[in-house]
C-alpha cells in the first residue's frame, strides 16, 4: 500500500516536562509494528484515555504518543488470519497505552489483538460498547460464575452514568435484576431510570468509613468501578455468599479491609482485568453484547466529537463531567 498521511491526536513533549496534545497529520510509515493496518472509524474517550492526553506515566510508557484504548475500522492490509476488507474491532492489549492507539485514522496492531466484527453490530455500535461494554459485560459473568441470579436480591452499580456504570445498569436490568444506580449526579436520575434502574442513591450513601469490619448485608452483588473506601464499604455490605466486580479506582486504589466479609459470608471479590483478556472468553464477550445480551438504545448512551474537541472532552471527563459514552469519529 502506497504511503497515506492522515490525521491523529498526537500527545508530545514540551520538552519543559509539560505534555501538548494536538491533531496532528502523519503518515503509515510512522506506525508501530504490527501485522495488520486498520482504517478507523470510530474510536471513544476513556478515564485511562485522559490520563493518556496528559502523557501520565503510568499509562503511556513514552512520548510521542497517540491515546486511544478502543478502535473499530476495516482491515486495508490484512493476512491469512484476518484478510483485508474485515471489519474488526480492537480493545485492550497495549492500544492506547503502551502502542499508538485509536484516536487516528489509521492504526497498525498484531492480528492476535482484532475481533472480527459481529455481523449485529455496527461499528459504531461496537464502540458504543468498546472497552467500556466489555468491563461491564465481563463484570456480569462474574456475577454468573458466582451463581448470582435475579432472585437473589439487589445489585448495586456505582460510578452508574459513567461508560461503564451506565452500561452495567442497562445489562443488569435487560436481564431481569433489580438494579440500585449510585451516582453522585442526582440531575441524571431520570436518564438511568431509563436504562432499567430502579432506584437511584447518592454516592455518599454508599460510602462506609467506620472500623466495623462488617456492615449489615444489603447487596446480592455490586458492580464497583470508583474503588478505595467505596469498594470496601460494598465488600463489608454484600450479603452471603455475594460477588462485589471490581473495575475501577477513580476514587482510589487502597483497599482498607478484614478478611471476615469473606471468611464469615464467603463474599467474592472478583477483578476484572480487561485489557489482558485472553483471546476465548474475549470473544465469547462480544458474542453476548451482539448477541442476547445486545442493548436497545445503544444510541442514547452516545456522544459524538471529532478530533479536534478531544481536549475539551478530556477536561471534561477528568473534572468528573462525562455521562454515557463519548465517541470519537474518524471519517469527518
Amino acid at each position: 500500500m502506497t504511503e497515506v498521511r492522515f490525521p491523529a491526536y498526537l500527545v508530545s513533549d514540551h520538552g519543559d516536562g509539560g505534555q501538548c496534545g494536538q491533531v496532528t497529520e502523519l503518515t503509515t510509515g510512522e506506525l508501530p509494528a504490527g501485522d495488520l493496518l486498520i482504517r478507523v472509524s470510530w474510536s471513544a474517550l476513556n478515564y485511562k484515555d485522559a490520563l493518556a492526553a496528559q502523557g501520565q506515566k503510568g499509562v503511556v510508557k513514552r512520548l510521542p504518543h497517540v491515546p486511544g484504548i478502543d478502535a473499530a475500522g476495516v482491515v486495508v492490509e490484512g493476512n491469512d488470519m484476518v484478510p483485508t476488507g474485515t471489519q474488526v474491532i480492537v480493545t485492550g492489549y497495549e492500544l492506547g497505552a503502551g502502542h499508538w492507539g485509536g484516536w487516528s485514522r489509521y492504526i497498525r496492531v498484531p492480528h492476535e489483538w482484532v475481533v472480527p466484527l459481529p455481523s449485529s453490530l455496527s461499528l459504531r455500535e461496537a464502540m458504543i460498547y468498546g472497552t467500556a461494554g466489555f468491563t461491564a459485560a465481563q463484570s456480569m459473568m462474574a456475577l454468573e460464575r458466582c451463581g448470582i441470579t435475579p432472585e437473589a436480591g439487589q445489585i448495586v452499580v456505582t460510578g452508574a452514568t459513567g461508560g461503564v456504570g451506565s452500561l452495567a445498569v442497562g445489562l443488569l436490568s435487560k436481564l431481569g435484576f433489580e438494579v440500585i444506580a449510585s451516582t453522585g449526579k442526582a440531575n441524571y436520575a431520570d436518564w438511568l431510570r431509563c436504562l432499567g434502574a430502579r432506584q437511584i442513591v447518592d454516592r455518599d450513601q454508599i460510602i462506609d468509613t467506620s472500623p466495623s469490619p462488617l456492615l449489615e448485608a444489603r447487596w446480592a452483588g455490586a458492580i464497583d468501578t470508583v474503588g478505595g473506601a467505596t469498594l470496601a464499604t460494598l465488600v463489608r455490605s454484600t450479603r452471603h455468599r455475594g460477588c462485589v466486580a471490581a473495575c475501577g479506582l477513580v476514587g482510589g486504589s487502597d483497599l482498607t479491609l478484614t478478611v471476615y466479609p469473606f471468611l464469615l459470608r464467603g463474599v467474592t471479590l472478583a477483578g476484572i482485568d480487561s485489557a489482558k483478556c485472553p483471546a476465548e472468553p474475549r470473544q465469547e464477550v462480544w458474542r453476548r453484547l451482539a448477541g442476547p445480551w445486545k442493548l436497545d438504545g445503544l444510541e442514547s448512551l452516545a456522544t459524538t466529537i471529532a478530533l479536534p474537541e478531544i481536549g475539551d472532552a478530556v477536561e471534561r471527563i477528568l473534572a468528573g463531567g462525562c455521562v454515557g459514552r463519548t465517541l470519537v469519529d474518524l471519517e469527518n
